[in-house]
């Protein structure tokens, strides 16, 4: 299920187990929303994976502490760890390699 979030602690909450997708966006963000619906469809087709969003302007304490200077910005973190950061609209065969998945 996707989580938004903006809390910083629960933000470490959830991305501490497991392999995890941050999808840093806004709401006025065109390559964003174009994006959205291909994060939601491989999170439902890989229940091993958890998908959370995060808006990078209603957040600004983890938008800063991952310096995120555009959007969409997706982020891999494997069991709390931050594995790579990526910048920018992928289109989904490459997401899913870029997971392994």
């Amino acid at each position: 299920m996707i989580k938004h979030i903006s809390d910083y602690q629960e933000f470490k909450n959830e991305v501490s187990e497991g392999l995890c997708l941050v999808d840093f966006y806004t709401t006025w963000c065109g390559p964003c929303k174009m994006l959205s619906p291909i994060l939601e469809g491989i999170e439902e087709a890989h229940p091993e994976l958890k998908l959370i969003k995060v808006d990078a302007e209603e957040a600004p304490e983890l938008s800063a502490e991952f310096r995120i200077s555009a959007v969409p910005t997706l982020i891999k973190i494997r069991d709390g760890k931050v594995e790579e950061i990526r910048a920018g609209y992928m289109p989904e065969a490459m997401i899913l390699r870029w997971l392994g998945l």
